[in-house]
């Protein structure tokens, strides 16, 4: 089977929302109706009832959110899917950032009731700047919900986007009996099942069928063919093109945890989304037809496999050929490496892979030198755009309070660390010997101290410190005088980071301003300038 075949069958692909919009729900209904899983979980399942797939983390289970993102493969209708489930709240952006560079599509995902969110918005421009192709599914029908016309009107006004209705809901709340595919004027009705964990049983009307009529009340039945003529008199028809530039957004809508809907937008995504694309590197864009092998990391997760404490370097394949035990070059160590344990990655299991094509996504066990973003390729001199960064804007010192747990946490800290979700730093002059973290959010910290107590059992303390705001300091500037004489605002300090890159901490905006302000010539990024290539992402702890 040619490599062309196999490209032409990938759907990688990332799912989108602000939290409680329904996207983790979606994700296991996508795998039900897929066939990777006979029982679809639930967020907010009973005890009695199938938990979540792509939630496997125990914290997950008990919160009932995405801390991580979760790798999915399964095969459908001939296509093979990558799917990957992503954190919603704001704390774990910058993993969802990332996994934004490694999909080929999204489906953003709204509450029929809220509309557009702000964590909505935000992922939304991360992909509008990638021009990532955007399917749009409005859940939540099943409850009362907004007009759907103004959603339309919504997606369009504020996104900017030209808005494609592929179905149209009839009914919501009480009245939710399915919805009207306008690609082919059939209404789709569904009973409901027990928890929506089995396939929602369907029957299919033509639109003259005076089933159509007999099954909605008169007003539903009014408001829908008003709707329906006023979409086919002043809404645009599909574009494919403008699809996949990122320029049109197809619209379903739905109920996720009955499955209302959610096969029409399956078998609809994998139409319309693209295969994989190529990828901007050093030697300009990379073609997966490209006969050499090569690709990037895009996550660390450690410990999937409780009765392992290993590490797992996610890698999204951009072109020729992935064979297991194939010898690659590391750019950023300057080492040849051969890649001898891949895995297939379903949530938290996982089974020995021989071959990958571009588009997906496996598991690498056994580098730990691998970080955030590096390049594995054939070609020695071929490098990957780096993912984004963010800089940390909550700040706290992570304390061992008990000596003889300190093997333990020292272990897990430096796995976690390694993850990318928090920073470590040492601060200059310091008379404790307590690593300082920085992260994006104040979540990441307690997941931290969660997943060091329990996979590694190490208790921890944290200590809250004031600093919201951190400059890196250029490396020909770390002896200069303001530094050197002590002159940072009152409560400010200097730290390194893993690297050894000088930092400044400062409490406001208004105390970084004031001290620019007084230091012209000193230069200060947000963000940190590239590591050499011998430097590794390990963290030296105390």
């Amino acid at each position: 089977m040619s490599n062309e075949h196999e490209i032409a069958r990938r759907r990688t692909f990332a799912i989108i929302s602000h939290p409680d919009a329904g996207k983790t729900t979606l994700t296991e209904k996508f795998l039900l109706y897929g066939g990777a899983v006979q029982l679809a979980g639930s967020v907010t399942a009973r005890k009695t009832q199938s938990a979540t797939t792509s939630d496997w983390m125990e914290l997950e289970k008990q919160r009932g959110i995405s801390v991580s993102s979760t790798v999915l493969q399964f095969e459908y209708r001939g296509y093979c899917i990558n799917l990957l489930d992503t954190p919603g709240h704001r704390d774990f952006s910058e993993d969802t950032y990332r996994v934004l560079m490694a999909v080929d599509a999204v489906v953003m995902v709204i509450d029929a009731a809220k509309g557009i969110e702000s964590q909505t918005l935000k992922l939304f421009e991360m992909c509008r700047l990638r021009g990532i192709p955007i399917f749009t599914f409005v859940n939540k029908f099943d409850r009362p919900a907004r007009d759907p016309l103004a959603i339309i009107d919504e997606l369009e006004q504020t996104l900017q986007l030209h808005v494609c209705a592929m179905n149209w809901p009839l009914g919501d709340g009480l009245e939710f009996r399915g919805v009207f595919d306008r690609m082919r004027s059939q209404a789709h009705f569904f009973e409901r099942t027990p928890g929506g964990s089995y396939r929602a049983p369907v029957s299919v009307h033509d639109v003259t069928d005076p089933q159509v009529r007999k099954r909605l009340s008169e007003q539903t039945y009014a408001n829908l063919t008003e709707h329906l003529a006023m979409l086919d008199a002043a809404s645009e028809p599909l574009d494919r093109e403008l699809v996949r530039t990122g320029d049109m957004t197809p619209v379903f809508f739905g109920s996720a945890i009955n499955n209302f809907g959610v096969h029409l937008l399956l078998d609809a995504f994998l139409e319309y989304a693209p295969p994989p694309h190529p990828r901007r590197s050093n030697k300009g864009l990379v073609k997966p037809q490209h006969p050499l092998f090569s690709g990037f990391i895009f996550k660390i997760q450690s410990n999937m496999d409780p009765k392992h404490r290993d590490q797992i370097a996610f890698l999204r394949v951009c072109s020729g050929t992935f064979t297991r035990d194939m010898k690659v070059f590391h750019p950023r160590t300057g080492k040849t490496l051969r890649l001898a344990s891949s895995q297939r990655v379903f949530g938290r299991e996982r089974e020995t892979v021989d071959e990958a094509f571009p588009g997906d996504v496996i598991g690498l066990v056994g580098h730990g030198a691998f970080g955030i973003g590096d390049t594995l390729a054939e070609d020695e001199g071929l490098t990957f755009e780096p993912l984004p960064q963010f800089p940390p804007e909550c700040f706290a010192l992570l304390h061992n309070p008990v000596s003889s747990t300190y093997k333990r946490f020292r272990t897990g800290l430096e796995h976690l660390l390694q993850e990318g979700a928090v920073q470590a730093f040492a601060l200059k002059d310091s008379v404790q010997n307590v690593p300082l973290l920085g992260a994006v959010g104040v979540l990441q910290f307690d997941v931290l101290q969660y997943r060091l107590e329990s996979e590694y059992g190490a208790t921890s303390r944290l200590e809250p410190m004031p600093w919201k705001i951190i400059r890196w300091i250029a490396s020909e500037d770390v002896a200069h005088e303001a530094l050197r004489d002590g002159k940072l605002p009152i409560g400010c300090r200097l730290a390194e980071d893993s690297a050894g890159r000088t930092v400044a901490l400062f409490n406001t905006e208004w105390e970084l301003k004031y001290f620019c302000d007084k230091n012209p010539g000193l230069h200060l990024a947000k963000l940190p300038a590239a590591p050499s290539r011998e430097t590794t992402p390990a963290v030296a702890l105390p």
